[in-house]
């Protein structure tokens, strides 16, 4: 059955992927936002998506994403160590975390891009790189 699941969560996946990628290979956090609402209401999950128990199914699945590199040490760019296994669980514990962001701040009614845009602009001043003079 497990087995099954997969298959067809990964032909899914490929069709879906094949729809909604933009000319440059990106998804965009709107179109993420848009497959996640669907899916919620698809399902009749949207009465369970409060921005509580959002937030810590994010957290449940933070911890989940931890687990992949307990106890491996300092872990090198690129998991040049990691086999391909390894690597596609992270992706899928990765895709947990963001989804479950972008459905919160959906929720809370934060427009994610435009808050981490701000963001960046605000750390760029609070921490300015150093300046290249001679």
């Amino acid at each position: 059955m497990e087995g099954e699941i997969e298959k067809k969560a990964a032909a899914m996946a490929e069709e879906e992927v094949g729809k909604k990628v933009s000319a440059d290979g990106d998804v965009s956090l709107k179109e993420l936002s848009k497959k996640l609402n669907d899916f919620a209401k698809e399902r009749d999950w949207e009465q369970y998506h409060s921005p509580r128990n959002l937030l810590l199914a994010m957290i449940a699945e933070v911890g989940e994403l931890s687990e992949l590199f307990m106890w491996k040490g300092e872990v090198r760019k690129g998991l040049a160590d990691w086999d391909e296994a390894e690597k596609e669980h992270l992706g899928e514990e990765l895709s947990d975390v963001l989804l479950y962001l972008i459905r919160l701040s959906d929720i809370c009614g934060v427009d994610l891009g435009d808050a981490a845009t701000r963001k960046i602009v605000k750390n760029a001043v609070k921490y300015p790189a150093p300046s290249k003079e001679a």
